[in-house]
């Protein structure tokens, strides 16, 4: 199996790009974040769990991310590999992953981050949000989640880098040259 994490702060174009990997790749993409809006929207009970937590862009507990990502992966347990988009986010969250994962005999295979500055960040939200009209795409909303991705999950790069499986990628340009060299990068590993 190849099991990919892609990272990047909120708005980095992470989920469009995990979406196109999974397809190119036949990977099952696993997004928490779409996850959680799918049940918000249904209503259904996980939705109003998480719902105040993600407008206040806050994160969801870990155990409840663990549960939901190990309901995912065994509804897929003929897949060839997963795109983890939005996961993990935390160093106990990885820890958790890396459980989880190896109860399947499996392990993560390669980390790429899409790096893109704050400012980028910041215009890109505003925008989706005038677009999409999110309520989790406020102002002081992103500017939170900016600083809880760069205080929480900045930390999982030396994670992987100590593990030989992070790679970093600049994150601003098309959406087709931002793949084209993300797939160059998979390629020298799959």
């Amino acid at each position: 199996m190849f099991n990919f994490i892609l990272f990047g702060p909120p708005g980095s174009g992470k989920g469009t790009q995990s979406v196109k990997i999974a397809e190119k790749y036949n990977l099952v993409h696993i997004s928490t974040g779409d996850i959680f809006r799918k049940n918000i929207r249904e209503k259904t009970p996980l939705g109003l769990k998480v719902q105040s937590i993600i407008e206040k862009g806050e994160l969801v507990s870990d155990a409840l991310l663990i549960e939901i990502l190990g309901d995912a992966l065994n509804q897929h347990s003929k897949a060839r590999g997963f795109v983890f988009d939005g996961f993990p986010r935390t160093i106990q969250q990885a820890n958790d992953l890396d459980t989880l994962l190896s109860k399947k005999n499996e392990s993560v295979s390669l980390v790429l981050s899409l790096e893109v500055g704050d400012d980028e960040i910041l215009k890109r939200l505003l925008k989706r949000a005038e677009i999409e009209g999110r309520k989790d795409d406020t102002k002081e909303v992103i500017e939170n989640r900016i600083q809880i991705y760069n205080k929480q999950t900045q930390p999982l790069i030396d994670f992987y880098k100590n593990k030989n499986k992070f790679q970093a990628l600049h994150g601003i340009g098309g959406i087709d040259e931002i793949f084209a060299g993300i797939c160059k990068i998979i390629d020298k590993h799959i």
